[in-house]
């Protein structure tokens, strides 16, 4: 599995029917996603300053309809750069996410110190109506 880190409002705003596409598809040509050991080093160096849930969303490769490649970090400017020491190759996705290819959606919990694994996630359809 890869993932793909976003708020919840920016997430819902590129919602349309099946397919998911972040305004970083139009910005850099690939949607940013990680392995999960680097999950919680790129929120915590992109997401600090979050206003609202920031969500995880689980992501199967295999039922992709969009390209994955795993490429040489890409930072974002004004982030940080601990979650690069954590991994020296990063999943991106070459076009839009169908929604066939979430499988499942958590919220990372914001602590003292940073972001936490999700406690539970939760499937993308069950997600939908849950959180809605």
């Amino acid at each position: 599995m890869i993932y793909h880190i976003v708020t919840e409002s920016d997430l819902r705003a590129h919602v349309s029917g099946d397919t998911y596409t972040p305004a970083s598809l139009k910005d850099v040509g690939f949607v940013h996603c990680a392995l999960p050991a680097s999950v919680i080093a790129v929120a915590n160096d992109y997401f600090a300053a979050a206003a609202g849930p920031v969500l995880l969303l689980e992501i199967d490769p295999a039922r992709l309809t969009s390209e994955v490649r795993y490429e040489a970090a890409a930072p974002i400017a004004g982030g940080g750069t601990s979650h690069l020491v954590r991994a020296a190759l990063f999943p991106h996705v070459y076009g839009p996410i169908n929604t066939q290819a979430i499988a499942r959606v958590g919220v990372l919990g914001m602590m003292a110190d940073g972001y936490r694994w999700p406690g539970e996630f939760k499937a993308w359809e069950v997600f939908l109506v849950t959180r809605s």
